[in-house]
């Protein structure tokens, strides 16, 4: 599986790109603040092209470029309903299937916002990823009501699966399980 991620906007939220290999389709994660010159040049390094983009949550920082973007590219934009208020355009719910031949499995994880997601998948090569957008980051953990959120992640998720932040470095399920301060008390 092919993954590139890049910090964009004000508050260097993360945008990523899934493909199962270069030179094909791809699925768009949380297009955000200022992503078109970083977008489209990952894309053209890569020779991919957008088949859909999916959103963890509905904040600006996340979506802000969704709707330009689906309109330049011809594809929806899929966003967990209970956030479709906070998103400034039109959107699919998104749901566990198929994008760009990739296994997507859509967790509803509210707290962060009601409509937050985790998204996990599995590599062809057996590795386990889980996009958290606002929920879980390495060393922390998002605002708002995530305690539940990051509890059922700790317990559903092997140590190994990496996980893909909405914001900083990515990090493993057992390493914040292991180190992180915010999970004191929640049965880490």
């Amino acid at each position: 599986m092919l993954v590139v991620g890049f910090g964009s906007g004000p508050l260097q939220a993360n945008c990523y790109l899934l493909a199962q290999v270069a030179g094909g389709p791809c699925v768009v994660v949380d297009p955000g603040e200022e992503v078109a010159s970083p977008l489209a040049a990952a894309l053209a390094e890569h020779r991919l092209v957008p088949a859909a983009l999916l959103a963890t949550h509905g904040h600006p920082d996340h979506v802000a470029s969704a709707a330009s973007l689906s309109a330049e590219h011809g594809v929806p934009v899929h966003l967990h309903p209970a956030d479709a208020a906070l998103f400034d355009g039109d959107s699919v719910p998104l749901e566990p299937g198929t994008y760009a031949g990739l296994d997507v499995d859509v967790r509803h994880v509210p707290g962060h916002t009601p409509g937050s997601v985790v998204l996990a998948l599995r590599t062809a090569e057996g590795g386990r990823l889980a996009l958290t957008g606002d929920t879980l980051f390495a060393g922390s953990v998002g605002r708002g009501d995530v305690a539940e959120a990051v509890r059922g992640l700790l317990a559903e998720f092997p140590d190994d699966t990496v996980v893909l932040p909405g914001h900083g470095p990515a990090t493993t399920i057992g390493r914040e399980r292991a180190g992180n301060p915010f999970l004191a008390g929640t049965g880490a």
